[in-house]
């Protein structure tokens, strides 16, 4: 084979291999994609392979039974009915004599019945000033008249707004609820309205909540994809261990989440690799190592045994980290040992950033972690600081639910609502707060005013 030729050939092999590697490279994200969609589905999976020996369901005998429990006897019972023996036994037909009586309890819902409540609104005018003025009762939820004289009450609305934004229901299914229930029969669009009154009654309520995650101590943000008028949106969670905070805002950047945390956050902030996060300059940062740990994962999956050794060794230093905090919290190790112990894996980890990697998925998880190197071991050094962003994780779970069911919001005032009532809803579970009686109250008020959901509930 002349010069010439030789020339080509290695051209040509090197052409073959450049196309072989992009190749390799485009299936490899497709791969990646593939387990990512796997892990998203909306049927329940499990999280782990089943039990080779699975212990026997229900409860043990003897020792393991386990906690026993049992619905307590009522204080108050509200109807006695009497249950006599039969004249013959079932069995062989004689008579029966009485031995004792016993007694079963049993906790009942009443027969549903709506009332039907007429206000007669007494009218007059003052001789002084001349204006009119008009009584109005404690239940009442506004002054119209006329047209809209006729309104649902405000412990239906209350319920109505429950299982729409607490529970997810549309506003169809929420009417039927209603209407085999209770007998009350209202349409979708009365529902919407009504809600939408709910949410207007509360926003300085939200207002309020968004002035107290501003200045709580440990905050952990998240965000997802949110349809409003068939745009892509997104829900932002601002979620701390007594409150939570949702926004449905028209960007991802930083802009939006300031608008919520406020560009000055000064607390501890738990959150994942998103880099808008990082703006937050005057912040302590934490990042997720629940989603570092799930990354490494799937690149050992994907990888071939030599481009994962980096995935490996972070996940090895991730978990020991964990492990170190765990026995933080037991008592294991004193401050200085602790100190010692981090020091050794950030070493550790530093080691492996300062190598030259070859295999670009490894160059991206390198780079990765060298943006997010001053965020990955804070909560060592902060007891108290979560490690992973767990709880806003679990804020946001009953947004992609609702989004599945329901797709979004047709409007920017339906987001609105739909940010103001989850707020209040999940800020209520997480003070164990009946959000009923907080709804009621909103309506009845006559002017928006807040409720300090983190006061005591009023008895």
């Amino acid at each position: 084979m002349d010069e010439k030729a030789y020339q080509q050939e290695i051209a040509r092999l090197k052409q073959e291999n450049q196309e072989l590697r992009a190749e390799v490279e485009r299936l490899k994200r497709l791969l990646e994609e593939a387990l990512r969609a796997g892990k998203r589905q909306a049927a329940p999976f499990s999280r782990r392979d089943p039990k080779a020996h699975p212990q026997k369901p229900g409860r043990k005998a003897g020792s393991r039974y386990g906690r026993a429990c049992r619905r307590p006897i009522p204080q108050q019972v509200d109807e006695v009915i009497d249950v006599p023996l039969p004249e013959k036994c079932p069995r062989c037909g004689s008579g029966v004599e009485e031995t004792g009586v016993r007694s079963q309890y049993q906790t009942e819902i009443p027969p549903p019945r709506v009332e039907q409540i007429e206000f007669r609104i007494h009218q007059g005018c003052c001789p002084k000033c001349g204006r009119q003025v008009e009584g109005r009762h404690p239940r009442q939820t506004s002054q119209a008249v006329g047209s809209a004289a006729a309104q649902l009450g405000p412990r239906a609305v209350a319920l109505a707004t429950q299982l729409n934004k607490g529970l997810g229901l549309p506003y169809g299914k929420v009417a039927e609820v209603l209407e085999q229930g209770w007998g009350l029969k209202v349409s979708r669009s009365g529902l919407c309205r009504a809600i939408a009154r709910v949410g207007a009654r509360a926003a300085p309520t939200y207002q309020a909540l968004v002035e107290r995650i501003r200045s709580e101590p440990s905050v952990t943000p998240d965000e997802t994809g949110w349809k409003v008028a068939a745009r892509l949106w997104w829900m932002w969670v601002f979620a701390s261990a007594r409150l939570t905070v949702y926004a449905i805002l028209p960007g991802r950047g930083f802009e939006q989440a300031a608008l919520v945390l406020g560009a000055e956050f000064r607390g501890f902030l738990t959150r994942d690799g998103w880099g808008v996060y990082r703006q937050f300059e005057q912040a302590f940062h934490q990042s997720c190592l629940a989603h570092l740990l799930r990354r490494c994962r799937e690149m050992i999956e994907v990888e071939g045994s030599g481009a994962a050794s980096l995935p490996r060794r972070v996940q090895a230093i991730l978990k020991a980290a964990l492990a170190l905090r765990d026995r933080r919290e037991q008592g294991r190790i004193g401050e200085r040992g602790l100190a010692v112990a981090q020091g050794q894996l950030e070493a550790r980890l530093d080691r492996e950033l300062d190598r030259r990697w070859r295999a670009p998925a490894n160059c991206r998880l390198a780079g990765h972690l060298a943006r997010e190197r001053q965020a990955l071991f804070t909560f060592l050094s902060c007891p108290g600081m979560e490690a992973t962003n767990w709880r806003a994780e679990q804020a946001i779970r009953p947004m992609v639910i609702a989004r599945k069911l329901w797709g979004g919001s047709r409007t920017q005032a339906g987001a609105q609502t739909q940010s103001i009532l989850v707020s209040v809803i999940q800020t209520c579970r997480q003070q164990n707060r009946p959000v009923l009686p907080v709804f009621e109250r909103l309506l009845c008020s006559p002017h928006p005013t807040p409720i300090n959901l983190l006061a005591p509930a009023p008895r």
